[in-house]
């Protein structure tokens, strides 16, 4: 390979022995490494975050085989180039077609594969990174394995550096010094195709010999990296900045962080999907309307499309930017995830279990129950959590007008029992 050819592409594996992380799909004895073997091949779709191994999983499968793989993006292809490759996989047997972010194919594009799929005149490999059951339709979804690739550790991404600086003959005759790696790591925030990018901007930048610190990478950084990419692979970094302009109260930073993704080309149903997110991880119970209004921009997004849909998403975004915020509902659910990954399945408590047989009632099921409503304010105070964890809080409202009355009725009903 050429030195023009990037630094990611160069030392891509070329076997499931050299995939660093996904070890639940690569390693030995699971099931996608055992039909690779058995050279039995079912259509797929890969989804994970960018740069977790997607296109690299589909080269091997196809090097493995020794099957012509066929690639497209879903981003610059349509019904033309889909039905070109299908055209030429008649002539040839067990062709691979692989569509990166396959879920920006709207419907006429992904029932255009259908046909192929069924007859077994193409192996289809999807990657995408949005879930495949919002973003590929049903029919094509049916006749698919979903893989989900997980995020590189660190440890990966570290090993993934030191083999790029063993492995590339480039690099090698640089004769880099790579000091630490904290930078890049935090930079590419799990990445691994974007790390590499990286690793290679700031060998370049330096010349021969030089050293590779977390302080020489960011001031490279800052002087070099794109802050866009229209290709989508950076797209995670101005997302992040839109989110937190939005969790930080600052209407005109959402709108330029949304502006920036929409000349960039982001796909709009993507950023209406986060808003819906966002509406209840960093808004929740001190505006229950947003919630109402993100959903709502969402389904107006799916129906309008662009570019109308860029005034939908500015009304959402500052709407939100411009609300009372609370992380209360997101805490109390990761709380309650932590408290049940510490206890276990705790039983639940025979007064509120439910009773449907004879048996049941005969066991317990359901005695002493107190109906709500047959009380004074619709509540009896009796305990709904299992006795090991009774009197536990695990939601506490947020600093903020509306769940401030929640606290408040919560106190008259429980007393002191939650310390409301």
């Amino acid at each position: 390979m050429s030195l023009n050819t990037p630094l990611a592409e160069r030392i891509r594996p070329e076997n499931l022995d050299d995939l660093l992380g996904q070890e639940h799909l690569a390693g030995k004895g699971s099931i996608l490494r055992t039909a690779i073997e058995r050279g039995k091949i079912p259509s797929m779709i890969f989804w994970g975050p960018p740069g977790t191994g997607k296109t690299t999983i589909a080269n091997i499968i196809a090097h493995t085989v020794q099957a012509p793989i066929y690639q497209l993006s879903a981003i610059s292809s349509g019904v033309k180039e889909v039905r070109e490759v299908l055209e030429e996989a008649k002539t040839k047997k067990g062709v691979i077609l692989f569509i990166d972010e396959i879920h920006r194919f709207n419907k006429g594009q992904q029932d255009a594969l259908l046909g192929a799929v069924e007859k077994g005149i193409i192996t289809l490999i999807g990657a995408t990174t949005e879930n495949p059951s919002f973003e590929v339709n049903s029919a094509l979804l049916s006749r698919c394995q979903i893989y989900v690739l997980k995020p590189l550790g660190e440890k990966d991404l570290v090993h993934l550096l030191q083999r790029a600086m063993e492995k590339d003959e480039f690099l090698q005759k640089k004769k880099i010094d790579l000091k630490e790696t904290a930078a890049l790591i935090n930079i590419s925030g799990g990445d691994a195709r974007k790390l590499l990018n990286l690793l290679e901007i700031v060998c370049d930048a330096g010349g021969d010999g030089v050293a590779i610190t977390d302080t020489y990478v960011m001031e490279t950084a800052q002087k070099k990296i794109a802050l866009y990419d229209k290709s989508g692979e950076q797209h995670y970094d101005i997302l992040s900045a839109f989110i937190k302009s939005i969790r930080g109260s600052d209407p005109n930073a959402a709108v330029y962080w949304l502006a920036r993704m929409i000349e960039g080309g982001e796909d709009v149903k993507f950023i209406a999907r986060r808003l819906v997110i966002l509406a209840s991880e960093d808004i929740g119970n001190a505006n229950p309307t947003a919630l109402v209004l993100a959903n709502a921009a969402f389904e107006a997004v799916n129906k309008i499309g662009y570019p109308e849909s860029r005034i939908i998403l500015s009304q959402c975004a500052t709407y939100l930017a411009a609300s009372p915020k609370s992380n209360a509902a997101c805490a109390a659910i990761d709380n309650a995830q932590e408290l049940v990954r510490k206890t276990g399945d705790l039983s639940v408590p025979l007064h509120i279990r439910n009773a449907p047989t004879t048996l049941m009632k005969n066991l317990g099921y359901g005695k002493n129950y107190e109906y709500s409503h047959s009380y004074e304010n619709s509540f009896s105070p009796q305990e709904y959590l299992p006795k090991e964890i009774a009197g536990t809080k695990l939601y506490d409202p947020g600093k903020n007008a509306r769940e401030e009355e929640l606290r408040k009725f919560l106190k008259v009903l429980w007393k002191d029992k939650y310390g409301y």
